[in-house]
């Protein structure tokens, strides 16, 4: 009889589950309304496209289409993995990548600290909307604007000579494309960057600012002990979502700026893909580059966030 009563409850159970979640959309169907484009959004353009990734296994034909194209294996992944120009992208890749997460990423979280120890209201406004522009300039006005900063005749050569020192088309040198590539993408978002971290200050309890001041501690000691503490959750989130982007350098900007000359440092896996995908024509082998890209960088999420939960409990999921 117990038996009985226990399948009976678990029956039951079962089937209130889905009428508590028919319940909640009626209640909150409004949410849900919003939240429909949303979904359909990352069905249709991030979900649905996933099939296009057997591609990479396969020696496509558009004639033939997916399904009548011949099978291939792994052969694309072996001649991308043995080929000459692996080591190259991979090391550029990773290279840029590294720079842009030493340099660029620490840049929105020190600015919005300094915006937040500014007292003068209009002087802020000013910074934050002078930081903030670039952000909302076309990525090939940006390229340009590097270009003519660093030729021969540019700005910076201007100073250079000016000191006394040698001009030099500095996008045909391969040994600075990296430091102008970092360098002007952190002058591009540092300013839009700031905006999460300064939501985040704003919701520190003004409390333990006061405790801090009474126990003696200075605007530095607030700083380490109050402010940073509590921006260490938004910035192990962003830290993890940066991470899982490591392997994933946009190739626009990279095209925009590269030149053969540059190729030893500039060429980067998504370069690379576009060139031998969409200049070459070759599908199948393009597309097993880029699937081995997002496996990576899939691995490193997955990574980075078992690490974050092991060290501070604080991760995505």
């Amino acid at each position: 009889m117990a038996q009985l009563k226990l399948g009976r409850s678990k029956v039951a159970h079962a089937g209130r589950l889905p009428l508590n979640i028919a319940k909640d959309i009626v209640k909150n169907k409004y949410l849900y309304i919003m939240l429909t484009p949303v979904l359909a959004y990352f069905i249709i353009f991030q979900y649905f496209p996933m099939y296009g990734a057997i591609i990479a296994f396969k020696d496509f034909n558009p004639r033939l289409g997916i399904g009548g194209s011949a099978w291939a294996g792994l052969e694309h992944f072996r001649d991308f993995f043995g080929g000459m120009y692996f080591w190259r992208v991979f090391k550029n890749t990773l290279m840029i990548s590294l720079y842009d997460l030493v340099f660029g990423f620490p840049a929105p979280l020190i600015l919005a600290l300094l915006l937040n120890e500014v007292k003068n209201a209009l002087f802020k406004r000013s910074v934050q909307t002078i930081t903030y522009l670039p952000h909302f300039i076309s990525l090939v006005i940006i390229c340009g604007m590097i270009k003519d900063f660093t030729s021969s005749d540019g700005v910076i050569n201007d100073i250079i000579a000016f000191f006394g020192g040698e001009r030099i088309t500095m996008l045909l040198e391969p040994s600075f494309f990296r430091t102008i590539f970092v360098s002007s993408n952190i002058w591009q978002h540092v300013g839009w960057g700031t905006i999460i971290y300064l939501a985040a200050l704003s919701a520190i309890d003004p409390e333990q600012y006061e405790a801090c001041k009474i126990d003696g501690g200075g605007r530095w000691k607030q700083m380490l002990n109050v402010t940073l503490p509590g921006l260490l959750p938004v910035f192990v989130i962003l830290l993890i979502l940066d991470i899982g982007r490591i392997m994933s350098v946009g190739f626009e900007k990279v095209i925009l700026l590269y030149n053969p000359t540059t190729y030893v440092t500039a060429d980067v896996i998504s370069s690379y893909v576009y060139r031998v995908g969409l200049q070459d024509f070759q599908f199948s082998f393009s597309s097993a580059v880029g699937l081995f890209n997002s496996v990576i960088n899939f691995a490193l999420v997955i990574g980075s966030n078992w690490i974050s939960r092991k060290l501070n409990n604080t991760g995505l999921w």
